[in-house]
């Protein structure tokens, strides 16, 4: 294999599919205090839908559980996830995660507040290439906003079924040029946003109609 997390998916994973471990959680419920030793459980409306055993240790918590996947036969996990604590400004001190994840040959380590279940191990977002939702989102309204205004910055309207307006008079047309790149760019990035978001609900046509190829 590799390591932990050395074969990624090929999609892009949304943390909101993925079950996972938030460290403040754990701490809240002493989950985090060398001796404790259950199960942490995953529930949906009141219905349990998935748990593991734990055990913390001075330094780490160790996990077990099972998984399968593609289809293969359950497999027995062990993992060990190492903890730091960072002081506050006001007393106390703060728990992270050390991440355990080995990506290429690359040992990640990274402290982080939540680890994934993006494949067969618990590891960070960054070694699973984990997004949110809501980032596609906010990043498809940046990229029409600033391509609207691009727009109207050159007297023409915003929107992508209007014509982007030809060169005022007195800009250089390298500006103007450049601009237009910008514009187009923009809208080409917010038009990759929205089919990856929204890509199990678009049919092969309506992908192809879209991206013009062209818009629907």
């Amino acid at each position: 294999m590799g390591g932990y997390g050395s074969g990624r998916t090929g999609y892009k994973q949304k943390a909101e599919d993925c079950r996972s471990l938030d460290v403040n959680r754990m701490h809240r419920e002493g989950c985090l205090n060398p001796g404790w030793r259950g199960s942490w459980v995953w529930s949906v409306s009141g219905e349990e839908v998935g748990r593991i055993d734990c055990a913390a240790q001075t330094g780490k918590l160790v996990l077990n559980y099972h998984v399968r996947q593609y289809g293969e036969e359950w497999e027995r996990i062990e993992q060990s996830v190492g903890l730091t604590h960072v002081d506050c400004h006001f007393g106390n001190s703060r728990p992270y995660f050390r991440c355990p994840g080995v990506v290429n040959g690359q040992h990640c380590g990274r402290r982080v507040g939540k680890l994934f279940a993006g494949g067969r191990y618990f590891l960070c977002r960054h070694c699973y290439d984990v997004g949110y939702s809501s980032q596609s989102v906010e990043r498809y309204d940046r990229m029409l906003r600033r391509a609207n205004n691009l727009r109207m910055a050159l007297g023409g309207e915003p929107g992508t079924a209007n014509w982007i307006a030809p060169k005022p008079k007195g800009m250089w047309q390298r500006t103007y040029q450049r601009k237009r790149f910008e514009i187009e760019w923009c809208e080409s990035q917010a038009d990759n946003l929205f089919i990856s978001r929204f890509d199990d609900l678009l049919s092969m046509h309506e992908r192809a109609a879209f991206l013009r190829m062209g818009k629907i």
